[in-house]
């Protein structure tokens, strides 16, 4: 399947309660339709025990945006221009 972004591309999110922000992607997604943002959609993933975490933890990280929810920072930013 082929999107209109990849990987390293600066985005906008058009919906969602993330919407206006910016970021850079970090993966595509392709079976699930979608992407995760550099910084955007932050999720909390509790940790097993392990020798990392010996008592376990809270780890934020990014979760995923789909990918008909974003669009390239530079299509935004030529088509205020116009």
């Amino acid at each position: 399947m082929k999107f209109h972004v990849k990987k390293g591309d600066e985005v906008v999110v058009l919906a969602g309660k993330e919407k206006g922000k910016r970021g850079k992607i970090i993966a595509v997604l392709p079976k699930k339709n979608r992407v995760i943002v550099e910084g955007l959609h932050m999720i909390k993933r509790h940790m097993r025990k392990s020798q990392q975490h010996p008592n376990g933890a809270i780890i934020e990280r990014e979760g995923t945006v789909h990918v008909s929810n974003v669009k390239k920072a530079e299509a935004e930013t030529q088509q205020a221009a116009a």
